[in-house]
């Protein structure tokens, strides 16, 4: 049906190996192959990091949350343009939710600034997204985050191998949090990461991912343990063996993936920059290393946004949206959240085009093309 499509795996005969050497290894739930995942993982962040790998991203922000003791009556920024995870692990803590709006039309990843607009006595953590694989300005936010003790998540979601000034994404927090779905960076279907360099929230969320058990199956199976203490309330939110062994296929990939992202988002500005009908955003951010996750275009306001992903589709290229806004879903109509005017706003013109790393220059020119003539340009 598709000449582009949105997203392709970036697989080879190399993650089904690893698979097929797992299953016949005769071990399939968690153990040596996640422990060898959470080492290279960690040495890729560097500075100390640790990792703990669960069973998917959202996994990993509720985790965080836990593992942090948020709870009714504290309240957590988040990014007003993001995917719903990150309201819903918010609410699911019994805490309040409350919107920072992006930065500007240039740059949709929040900002110091808007962010402390809407601090309050009950604010006790914030939740920042490096949005499309591009770096906050880390420096303002760690200071904020500091100045009003309000304790740091990244969501690194679309980061994996991004950088801030040299350091990566994912150690600047108390806790980053990893998405290994389907579209992102590094694929496994399912699974996520979460990062911390303190000893203490490490345990943390070890034990929520394994309800809070002070011993593994693997431990036992291996004769380490007999038996085992539950020391707190957990969660089984434990990754397997098989996504593990992608994990790892897929981390030696990531760094090369990532530059041929960056390659094709050259390609893609390039191309488009000249368009009257859309904006880029991201063009002039500074001291950062993109992981290039997805490529996003805003339309100006007389596109039908509708009407321009039909004439797409009909020229075989597949697109898409990164966010609708909240106060649009059914859940979220009626529970008073403020407002963020910027990012409302590019919620109703935001598209995203068709960006992965086995996608050649060529389809890159044809998505372009065909933007192009749908646009009247």
């Amino acid at each position: 049906m598709w000449k582009v499509q949105l997203f392709k795996l970036n697989y080879d005969e190399k993650e089904a190996q690893a698979v097929k050497e797992t299953v016949d290894s005769g071990w399939i739930t968690m153990g040596e192959k996640t422990k060898e995942f959470e080492t290279q993982f960690s040495l890729m962040l560097g500075n100390n990091v640790t990792s703990t790998a669960v069973s998917n991203g959202t996994a990993a922000l509720h985790t965080a949350l836990l593992g942090l003791g948020i709870q009714s009556g504290d309240e957590v920024i988040i990014p007003a343009l993001t995917f719903v995870a990150d309201i819903n692990v918010v609410r699911l803590v019994g805490a309040t939710p409350i919107l920072a709006d992006c930065d500007s039309y240039e740059n949709w990843n929040i900002s110091a600034k808007n962010i402390e607009k809407v601090i309050t006595s009950r604010t006790k953590a914030l939740i920042l997204v490096h949005f499309a694989g591009y770096p906050c300005d880390m420096d303002e936010i760690t200071a904020l985050c500091k100045k009003y003790n309000i304790t740091l998540i990244e969501d690194c979601a679309h980061a994996p191998g991004a950088k801030y000034k040299g350091k990566s994404c994912g150690i600047f927090g108390a806790y980053g949090c990893f998405s290994f779905f389907t579209n992102k960076n590094l694929s496994v279907g399912e699974g996520g990461m979460i990062t911390t360099c303190d000893i203490k929230l490490e345990q943390q969320a070890k034990y929520f991912r394994s309800h809070g058990m002070t011993a593994l199956t693997l431990d036992r199976h291996k004769g380490r343990a007999i038996t085992y203490d539950v020391v707190q309330s957990g969660l089984n939110y434990r990754i397997d063996e098989m996504r593990s062994a992608l994990g790892l296929i897929q981390l030696a990939k990531l760094e090369r993936a990532n530059n041929k992202r960056k390659e094709l988002v050259q390609r893609y500005i390039k191309n488009l920059q000249d368009c009257k009908n859309i904006s880029l955003p991201f063009l002039n951010i500074k001291d950062t290393e993109p992981s290039y996750h997805i490529f996003l275009i805003l339309l100006h306001k007389n596109i039908d946004r509708v009407e321009l992903i039909g004439k797409l589709k009909n020229d075989g290229i597949q697109s898409s949206i990164h966010y609708p806004a909240f106060k649009d879903f059914t859940a979220f109509k009626d529970i008073g959240l403020n407002s963020a005017p910027i990012a409302e706003d590019i919620a109703k013109r935001e598209l995203t085009l068709p960006l992965y790393p086995t996608m050649t220059l060529s389809e890159v020119d044809l998505v372009c093309n065909s933007l192009k003539k749908a646009l009247g340009e």
